[in-house]
C-alpha cells in the first residue's frame, strides 16, 4: 500500500511540474508575441512617418537640413543606417 501512495505522489508531483513548465512557457510566449507586436507597429508608425516626411520635402514643405536631420532619426530608430548622401532608402 505504502508503494502504491508514492507511486500516486509521484505521478502528481510530475503531473504539477508538467503543468508549471507548461504554465511557465506560455508567459515567455505571450512576452515574446507582445514584443513582437509592438515593434511591428513602432516600425509601420515609422515608415509612415518618413513616407510623409519625403512627401512633404519633395515639395519643398520641409527644407534639406530639417529633412536629412529627421530622416537620420528615424532611420536610427528602426536600425537602419542611413546614407550620408541622402539617396536610397
Amino acid at each position: 500500500m505504502t508503494r502504491a501512495r508514492e507511486a500516486m505522489g509521484k505521478r502528481q508531483r510530475e503531473r504539477a511540474r508538467v503543468q508549471r513548465k507548461e504554465a511557465k512557457r506560455l508567459r515567455r510566449e505571450n512576452i515574446v508575441a507582445e514584443a513582437e507586436s509592438l515593434e511591428s507597429v513602432d516600425e509601420a508608425k515609422l515608415l509612415n512617418e518618413f513616407r510623409l516626411l519625403s512627401e512633404r520635402h519633395a515639395v519643398g514643405g520641409v527644407t534639406d537640413t530639417t529633412y536629412a536631420m529627421e530622416r537620420r532619426r528615424i532611420f536610427g530608430e528602426l536600425g537602419i543606417e542611413a546614407p550620408e548622401d541622402g539617396t536610397g532608402p
